[in-house]
């Protein structure tokens, strides 16, 4: 009679355990699967912060990457990951296995996109790109951008962050907020315009909000690396015999609606950023300049020159004297009047 109850009780346990081993095998298989083998188009899943495990499920099943949820839910317990799901953007490929899915969610590969802020982007040119991306809220990037306390735990001197979004290539991602994003730009200001530079600029009777200034001056006027120490000696000389600068991207700088051409009109415009009536430096940068622009502030080369003008292809004609100045804008013809 006791074998038999053993017995009997050795088949009770070994059905389930028989079972267990069978969903086991087929759990297995399931979690090395691709979902869709022939889909290779990518399938983007936003999980916004606070979802529940369920909710994502539902999610993905709504996206087409979750075919049976009972296995794809086995398969999350059985990682110990139904609370470990981290929120972000998701970009899937279907031909992946539910494992991989899994451990993506687990480790939080959210979506990355490499976005480039061009060098001399002013402030608005640098929300419009950032807005193409969907990576702010633009009402709040501009409210930011004049928060005096805001501004000070960046340690901005200034009373904008125009000049400290420092141009370079990120990788964001939505689930950044706005403040995220701009916080991780002007870190990368301080990590690349160091203390010695500063220093350098101090020596030069700049302090580093002049410092920026004059680096977004130069970034403005040329693109090109070999012009920009010409640029700035041409400002240094300026600025010691008491000239104004006249550099003609201040004077459209904070004006609305700017169609891109500076117009006679414009030299005569009054603006703080207006170096035509102004002497010195404008009260801030008018752009974020790369650090080309920075080192020419620190190298400008040794010449006497006082003027530039356009040579219609990037490059400028520099001058010494003003009767060669005007001899140049007379062979040039570059500087444009006002429409009738």
């Amino acid at each position: 009679m006791k074998k038999k109850i053993l017995s009997i009780i050795g088949h009770a346990l070994l059905v389930p355990l028989l079972a267990a081993l069978v969903f086991g095998a087929f759990l297995f298989i399931y979690a090395r699967l691709p979902i869709d083998e022939t889909n290779t188009t990518p399938v983007l899943v936003d999980i916004p912060t606070g979802t529940s495990f369920v909710r994502v499920t539902k999610m993905l099943a709504d996206a087409g990457l979750v075919e049976n949820r009972f296995l794809f839910y086995s398969l999350v317990v059985v990682k110990r990951g139904t609370r470990l799901i981290r929120a972000g953007e998701y970009e899937f490929v279907p031909s992946i296995t539910p494992a991989q899915l899994i451990d993506k969610l687990l480790h939080g590969d959210i979506k990355k996109y490499r976005v480039t802020i061009h060098e001399d982007f002013s402030l608005q040119e640098v929300a419009a790109r950032l807005r193409e991306y969907k990576m702010i809220d633009e009402e709040t990037f501009f409210e930011l951008a004049r928060d005096r306390v805001f501004l000070s735990s960046l340690g901005i001197p200034g009373p904008s962050i125009e000049g400290y979004l420092f141009p370079d290539t990120y990788y964001l991602n939505r689930s950044m907020s706005t403040r995220q994003v701009m916080r991780m730009m002007v870190e990368r200001f301080w990590d690349k315009i160091s203390p010695e530079m500063i220093n350098q600029a101090a020596q030069k009777g700049l302090n580093t909000h002049e410092f920026v200034t004059f680096a977004s001056l130069i970034g403005k006027e040329t693109g090109y690396t070999a012009e920009k120490p010409l640029i700035a000696a041409v400002f240094y000389n300026r600025m010691k015999k008491g000239m104004p600068l006249q550099s003609d991207p201040t004077t459209v700088y904070d004006l609305k609606n700017f169609n891109g051409k500076v117009l006679r009109r414009h030299y005569r415009r009054a603006s703080p950023y207006n170096t035509y009536l102004i002497r010195g430096l404008p009260p801030g940068p008018i752009a974020n300049p790369g650090l080309d622009s920075y080192r020419a502030v620190l190298n400008p080369a040794p010449v006497d020159y006082l003027y530039f003008v356009s040579q219609n292809d990037g490059s400028h004609f520099f001058s010494s004297s003003f009767d060669s100045h005007n001899s140049a804008i007379v062979r040039l013809r570059t500087v444009p009047t006002d429409a009738p």
